[in-house]
């Protein structure tokens, strides 16, 4: 198997030395979220099996579900034909992969000339969080 530092190589970082990483459902295909990654998330991710991101906010490494539970399994790694954008099949281990609770985080649709929600809370972010939420 190719070391993850060959594989980091060939990405097209931006200038803060990210990259945008998709993560879309391994079976049904349902894009659940997007984050981003260093190269030092990328190669955990790669190593570990699971999705770690880069918080842009707390400016550290977040591991998915490390709070909630919601952990995402990875399946499969792509990268797109810039080499600028990577794809994460995963395993959404507990069915909610958004932070307000809800399946993914695209539960926001253009409509007449607004924003109407379509996806229900499945759990509520202080029942996930605690207080903190």
């Amino acid at each position: 198997m190719t070391e993850p530092s060959a594989l980091l190589r060939d990405i097209h970082w931006n200038e803060q030395g990210l990259v945008p990483a998709i993560a879309q459902d391994w079976q049904s295909g349902e894009v659940l979220m997007l984050a981003w990654m260093n190269s030092e998330a990328l190669a955990l991710t790669i190593a570990e099996g699971r999705a770690i991101y880069w918080s842009r906010s707390r400016q550290a490494l977040w591991r998915k579900g490390e709070e909630s539970g919601h952990v995402q399994k990875l399946k499969e790694l792509r990268l797109d034909c810039d080499a600028d954008t990577v794809l994460m099949k995963v395993e959404q281990v507990g069915g909610i992969a958004c932070h307000t609770g809800r399946r993914h985080c695209f539960y926001r649709l253009m409509d007449d000339g607004g924003w109407r929600i379509t996806e229900d809370v499945v759990k509520k972010p202080e029942d996930i969080y605690g207080d903190s939420a």
